[in-house]
């Protein structure tokens, strides 16, 4: 097979997913757009050579409907001739755009295509497009629905984190994101939202707390208490687990991942394409893998796409550097380093979406580029991307820094 190089990566800020947050303003198109534009300017980019552009978006409806990426194709100034497809596999999705992009390229069906994601939160808001799990109970029941919130408490429940592991957790998320800015390691690759005169909308992630301390926490009422408790849903889990006596609720917003804005792109080619535009290629894409997991416990996919994807490649969980865990909840990270035995010195070592934030569609192609960025910085070489998916479900990709 021909193999895949990811040559640049960029994304946008995160901003707070509200109406008062910077990037409200900024439809998703707009946000997309801002992408894509950046890494076609950074790389003096021929769009005629674009074979598709492939972009994650999880609600793809209102605004951020009809075929999103053809849409943000044509606004970046991309030729008529560059088509465009939206994806959507919940919180995977942007990894799973780079995914099936590497897979045009590895094929030899395509030279040149260009990933990643879009979400805006504040303007789109979480769950807009509906679905028959959470309502129909020909699917709720078999799948045992619940909110993923309280899937994550099952998860603390079942492997034993308490309140104070994932706000500890929650802590060095903080510190590490906020070391991360104040040391220059996000520069190279966020690219500011800018107006329609030219003028900075926002230029850096405005979701971090960096005060974040466990005094300040602990005054934080759990999150999904009464969702459990006076809905059900505790009951729903510990139907689908009966070895748990008790849901201990323990996520709340200062632990869980962020409601944000934003976009990433990824630009993804063969050997011979980067060779006729003058590209140096920062990684190589080594494997890739998804996998359903058990619907309950929902989130712990990432242990088993991980399992899935290092068999894949021949490798063992030894040969990795570094890990990007998605912080959807502090629980599945927590969950991850414990069934791998992995300390945090390998693990979201800059940080994530707990201080970061979470743009659905967009937060998988958003953390392998932090991956590429720590790898240089770094100087290792090899890092493994996983995301929690709703529903139970895991995607993971393996890249090497060339």
């Amino acid at each position: 097979m021909t193999d895949a190089f990811i040559y640049d990566h960029v994304r946008t800020p995160r901003g707070r997913g509200k109406a008062d947050g910077s990037l409200h303003e900024v439809s998703t198109l707009g946000l997309a757009t801002t992408a894509l534009k950046a890494l076609k300017k950074r790389n003096k980019l021929d769009t005629s050579t674009v074979d598709d552009v492939i972009l994650g978006c999880v609600d793809p409806v209102g605004e951020a409907g009809g075929d999103i990426a053809r849409m943000a194709a044509i606004s970046a100034g991309y030729g008529h001739e560059v088509p465009g497809i939206q994806i959507n596999r919940f919180c995977a999705s942007g990894l799973d755009a780079i995914n099936f992009a590497s897979a045009q390229i590895m094929s030899g069906q395509h030279d040149v295509t260009v990933a990643g994601g879009v979400e805006s939160m504040s303007r789109v808001g979480i769950g807009a497009s509906g679905g028959a799990w959470p309502v129909d109970p020909s699917i709720a029941i078999p799948a045992y629905f619940m909110p993923q919130g309280v899937s994550a408490d099952l998860i603390a429940s079942k492997y034993g984190f308490s309140r104070d592991d994932v706000d500890a957790y929650a802590v060095e998320s903080q510190r590490r994101s906020a070391e991360s800015w104040a040391k220059g390691y996000f520069d190279k690759s966020v690219v500011p939202v800018k107006d329609v005169n030219g003028l900075t909308i926002l230029a850096k992630d405005e979701h971090m707390r960096p005060g974040t301390d466990m005094q300040s926490l602990a005054s934080l009422k759990a999150s999904f208490t009464m969702m459990g408790q006076q809905g059900g849903f505790d009951a729903v889990a510990m139907q689908a687990h009966p070895e748990i006596e008790e849901i201990n609720h323990v996520h709340h917003a200062g632990n869980s991942s962020g409601i944000v804005d934003g976009a990433a792109a990824v630009l993804i080619g063969n050997a011979e394409a980067g060779k006729r535009a003058g590209w140096k290629p920062r990684a190589k894409i080594r494997a890739f893998a998804n996998i359903g997991s058990e619907p309950a416990l929902m989130l712990t996919g990432p242990v088993d796409v991980t399992k899935k994807v290092l068999a894949r490649a021949g490798m063992n969980i030894s040969d990795i550097d570094l890990f990007e865990v998605n912080e959807a909840f502090a629980a599945v990270v927590l969950r991850f380093m414990q069934a791998f035995n992995l300390t945090n010195e390998r693990v979201n070592v800059r940080g994530g979406a707990i201080a970061l934030g979470h743009p659905l569609g967009a937060t998988g192609a958003m953390i392998l580029g932090m991956a590429i960025d720590e790898l240089e910085r770094s100087g290792k070489s090899t890092a493994l991307i996983t995301l929690c998916i709703g529903g139970g479900m895991g995607t993971a990709t393996i890249i090497e820094r060339v």
